[in-house]
C-alpha cells in the first residue's frame, strides 16, 4: 500500500528542492528502495512534464564491488555514472538503509580508491557543481533504531520534519545570512573547545530544502589557512560506514596537526587520504526548531538546534576557501545546555549561547519564534 505522505513529500522534491522544469531530466538514485516514494516521485516528476531518470541501488552491492574493486573498474564506473549525471539538470538522491554500517568492514585502500575515482568526479565535482540536487532519506526500521524510536514515531516525525515550511524558514534565515556575510572572526567556544578563524569573503548559503531534506542550516566556509584552536565534537559520526565517537582535533594555521576520537586507526586514515582532509571545507550552524538530539545521520544530526558542524575537506563552490579533498565529512558540535552549553561570537559580539540565539535581529532563528 501507497503511504499518502509520500505524495507530498514527492511534491517538496519536484516542486522546492529541485524545481523541476518541464522539458527537463531528473535522476533518481535511490539506495535500498525500489517502490513507496520512488514511484511518487517517478509521478510528480511527470506531472510537470520532464523525464524521469531511475538509478536503483544496494549497499550490499556496492560493498562487493567496492571491496573487490580494482582501478580499471572504478574509472568505468566513473566514466558511466557521469555520462549519465551530465545529461540530467537535478538530481534526487534517496537513501533507505537497510544497514547503515554496510561499508564497515570495506577495506580502507579500497574506499580511498573509490572516493578519489567515483565519488569525487561524479558527485563532489559534477553533480554538486552543475545540477539541482537533493538527497533525502527514507523511514526504515534501522533509521528508527538509530533515531531510538519506535518506527512509527519515526515516521511521524520524519514527514513533520521533511514536509515543514520550507519558505518561512528561509525568511527567518535571512537576517543570520546577511550578519554572516559582515562578518571577519568567528570564535566558538564550550567544553574543550576554543577555536577562531575568519569568514572573511567567504560565500554565505541559508540552506532552506533545496539541497537536503531535512534542512535548516547556513553555511560558510574558513578562510583555509586561519583556523586556529581546538574542538571537541560531541556528536557519533556515521562516515564510510564506520562510527567515529569523541573526536576532537587542534589546529594550526588552518591545518589539523592533532587528531584524536575513536576509532583512532580508522580516523587517521581518513585524515591522510589527501591534505585537503586535514583543512576545512564547511563552517555551519545547525537551525532546525524540531530535530533536537543525534540520530547518527549526518543529514539530520547536522541540522539540529542549537548546533554547528565543521567540516575537514572538499568546499562547496558556493562557499569557497578553496581547498580540494576526496572527503567532505560534517562533525557536529550541539551547544544546548543538556550536552554541554557553549558560545558562538562574530567579530567580538556574543551571537549565540548555549545554542540560543542573544542579539535582538537573530531572535527570530530561536525554536520557538520559528512557528513552522
Amino acid at each position: 500500500m501507497r503511504d499518502p505522505r509520500n505524495a507530498r513529500l514527492a511534491q517538496v522534491v519536484v516542486g522546492h528542492s529541485t524545481a523541476i522544469r518541464a522539458g527537463e531530466t531528473a535522476l533518481i538514485e535511490s539506495t535500498d528502495l525500489c517502490d513507496g516514494l520512488v514511484l511518487d516521485l517517478i509521478e510528480a516528476i511527470h506531472r510537470v512534464g520532464a523525464i524521469p531518470l531511475v538509478a536503483l541501488r544496494s549497499n550490499a552491492v556496492t560493498r562487493a564491488l567496492v571491496s573487490g574493486g580494482s582501478e580499471a573498474q572504478f574509472r568505468l564506473q566513473a566514466e558511466i555514472e557521469l555520462a549519465q549525471m551530465e545529461k540530467v539538470q537535478a538530481y534526487v538522491g534517496l537513501r533507505a538503509a537497510h544497514n547503515s554500517s554496510e561499508l564497515a568492514d570495506v577495506p580502507p585502500d579500497r574506499l580511498a580508491l573509490y572516493s578519489a575515482l567515483v565519488l569525487k568526479p561524479v558527485h563532489l565535482t559534477h553533480r554538486v557543481n552543475h545540477t539541482r540536487w537533493v538527497v533525502l532519506r527514507y523511514p526504515t526500521a534501522s533509521m528508527a533504531q538509530m533515531a531510538q524510536m519506535s518506527s512509527e514515531q519515526f515516521e511521524d516525525f520524519f514527514y513533520r520534519v521533511c514536509t515543514l515550511d520550507y519558505a518561512r524558514l528561509a525568511d527567518g534565515m535571512r537576517p543570520l545570512a546577511e550578519r554572516m556575510r559582515r562578518t571577519d572572526r568567528v570564535r566558538i567556544r564550550g567544553a574543550g573547545t576554543d577555536l577562531s578563524f575568519s569568514i572573511k569573503g567567504i560565500g554565505v548559503v541559508p540552506c532552506e530544502g533545496r539541497r537536503n531534506l531535512p534542512d535548516g542550516e547556513c553555511f560558510t566556509a574558513p578562510v583555509r589557512d586561519s583556523v586556529n584552536g581546538t574542538i571537541a565534537f560531541n556528536t557519533p559520526s556515521l562516515y564510510l560506514g564506520t562510527t567515529f565517537d569523541r573526536v576532537s582535533f587542534t589546529f594550526e594555521s588552518g591545518r589539523i596537526v592533532r587528531a584524536a576520537g575513536q576509532p583512532q586507526d580508522k580516523l587517521d586514515a581518513l585524515l591522510d587520504t589527501d591534505e585537503g582532509a586535514r583543512h576545512v571545507g564547511e563552517f555551519s550552524l545547525g537551525l532546525n526548531p524540531y530535530v533536537l538530539h543525534p540520530m547518527n545521520d549526518t543529514l539530520f544530526d547536522e541540522k539540529i538546534s542549537g548546533s554547528l558542524h565543521l567540516t575537514p575537506g572538499q568546499a562547496y563552490a558556493a562557499a569557497d576557501n578553496g581547498n580540494r579533498s576526496q572527503i567532505h565529512w560534517d562533525l557536529v558540535l550541539i551547544q544546548r545546555p543538556e550536552y554541554g552549553g557553549g558560545e558562538v561570537w562574530f567579530d567580538g559580539e556574543l551571537v549565540r549561547r548555549d545554542g540560543r540565539f542573544v542579539v535582538p535581529e537573530l531572535d527570530g532563528l530561536n525554536p520557538e519564534r520559528l512557528n513552522l
